[in-house]
């Protein structure tokens, strides 16, 4: 980096949370620097101060409850703790740009998202000419298909990816000086993944860029950060270059996260599933206006089986669960659960059976009621369902299920808002094994969590797939996960089944070309792990 101009400086910053529990410190002494053109990675597990550390910058964490109680951040030789609104709104979107990890909480559902990427240039007096001409290019530049027609859809009319990416759109609209980009690629399949990773490179080269990237994801690390800054507990414990961190980590929280990568522990293959079928999907198709999500939908799934759905944003794998789960109704095709096909039963029938199924969604946040705390989200089920257990139980049963998804049980009486978006995904997780259901529907449980959560989770549901003999669909675009988990793997493409096999033999040996694109945008993480596999 030598003979680069520093951009940001970050200097003793701390932060801490006026909560009714009392004082919280997510941000202790945090020192950091980025330079133009330079990517600087903040890694660590949710609720490790990554985030934090980011609104400080920008000047968004609301005072109070928060509290900057100590440091400095220059950016550019601006001081930005602390600065005027006028500083604050001179630069915040025009020369510093914000991906959130949240999109659907980011984006206007009451505005078209061309309108949302025109009002970029309209707030900050830039002059583009045709700001809807203008707004198609960057969608298009993202990889919203159609976006000649789709610059006049809503924020609800897109899968979660592909919120994210239009995301990313509005961020890049001005060309910042730096990017901070806060989980940017969680919802987003492996090969918008890795187009979205070549932009932003793309952007640092051609404008001397920077980006302070904010991740869980080890892969994305090893893909593009030059520097990589490890975060625990507000602190930080370890940082370095990314090929000396990843390839000879110091520090035992480092370690622990590289040993939580998916497969590293060994790819173990099952002995095959009870040939009882639980599930049953005959010739599904759902229409949606002129618009066909799904075509011809044929799959089983098994008593103890675990059935992995991949495929890239949009090509129905969510609309798929919602039409399964009765969310959706067919056009045509049926879904039939233990041999009864789920629209013939009784409103009785049709209710017990929602406590066989239950459901993980992608987005925690618009799945999670903001004024319930999290014991009344998770007792929810049991109210619903009244005698599932008994009520002088609840306080226990809570307890329980927040620690076996890596939380605290004194959290119980907190607010979703209070969680970062991994932690309000464990909650989620949490909700959906309140009923010990017999089939869990995961619509990407695990995208949100960093790796050492996912893979505590994933444990846990093994673990749960062998005591009890449950189910799983198991929707992700995380294949290290997916291959990791599943015993059978279905690849979706264009609202299609393209290929379906043994998780081994797909992932082996993919026949179809889109199936083979997908592996090879995959990062292998573990080849990445070893220094000279990262140099350059």
């Amino acid at each position: 980096m030598q003979g680069k101009q520093q951009l940001l400086s970050v200097e003793g910053l701390s932060v801490e949370f006026h909560t009714r529990d009392g004082v919280v410190s997510a941000v202790r002494d945090v020192s950091f620097s980025l330079e133009r053109g330079e990517t600087l990675a903040i890694l660590g597990e949710s609720g490790s101060g990554k985030s934090v550390s980011a609104s400080a910058i920008m000047g968004l964490i609301d005072i109070p409850p928060g509290r900057i109680t100590a440091g400095r951040a220059t950016f550019d030789g601006i001081e930005l703790l602390g600065a005027t609104l006028a500083t604050q709104q001179s630069i915040n979107g025009r020369r510093i740009a914000m991906i959130f990890q949240d999109p659907l909480s980011a984006l206007n559902p009451v505005y078209t998202v061309g309108w949302q990427i025109a009002e970029t240039f309209r707030i900050h007096g830039v002059e583009v000419g045709d700001t809807r001409t203008e707004a198609i290019r960057l969608l298009n530049r993202v990889g919203i298909p159609d976006a000649e027609n789709r610059v006049d859809y809503y924020p609800h009319q897109f899968s979660g990816g592909q919120r994210q990416r239009i995301m990313i759109a509005m961020a890049i609209a001005l060309k910042p000086d730096l990017i901070i980009a806060d989980e940017p690629t969680t919802a987003l399949d492996v090969t918008i993944q890795a187009q979205i990773l070549r932009l932003l490179k793309d952007l640092q080269q051609e404008g001397g860029m920077g980006l302070l990237l904010i991740t869980h994801d080890l892969s994305v690390v090893a893909e593009v950060a030059d520097r990589v800054v490890v975060m625990q507990s507000g602190e930080i414990v370890e940082t370095g270059m990314v090929r000396d961190v990843f390839g000879r980590p110091q520090h035992p929280y480092t370690q622990r996260l590289l040993n939580s990568i998916p497969g590293r522990r060994g790819f173990t293959e099952r002995p095959a599933e009870s040939r009882e079928i639980l599930l049953e999907v005959r010739d599904l198709v759902k229409d949606f206006g002129g618009f066909r999500a799904l075509q011809g939908i044929d799959m089983a799934l098994r008593k103890g089986q675990t059935l992995g759905i991949v495929g890239e944003s949009g090509s129905g794998k969510s609309t798929l669960a919602r039409t399964i789960m009765g969310i959706e109704k067919p056009t045509s095709g049926q879904v039939l659960y233990r041999g009864r096909e789920m629209s013939s039963l009784s409103k009785a029938e049709t209710f017990a059976m929602r406590s066989k199924i239950q459901v993980v969604f992608q987005d925690p946040t618009a799945s999670l009621n903001p004024y319930m705390t999290i014991a009344q989200i998770i007792s929810e089920p049991w109210a619903i369902h009244k005698g599932s257990v008994a009520k002088a139980e609840w306080p226990d049963r809570i307890a329980d299920l927040l620690t076996k998804v890596g939380l605290k049980p004194e959290f119980a009486r907190r607010y979703p808002h209070q969680f970062s978006g991994g932690q309000r995904q464990r909650i989620a997780i949490a909700r959906a094994l309140a009923l010990s259901p017999e089939i869990i529907l995961c619509d990407e449980a695990v995208s949100a969590l960093d790796v050492s959560i996912q893979a505590q989770v994933i444990d846990l549901l093994k673990k749960l797939r062998e005591e009890m003999g449950l189910s799983y669909i198991f929707i992700a675009h995380d294949l290290p996960v997916v291959r990791d988990f599943c015993d059978e793997v279905i690849v979706m493409q264009k609202g299609r089944i393209v290929e379906q096999g043994r998780t081994a033999q797909l992932f082996d040996a993919p026949r179809e070309a889109y199936t083979q694109e997908l592996m090879k945008a995959s990062p292998l993480l573990d080849s990445l792990l070893q220094p000279q596999a990262l140099v350059g």
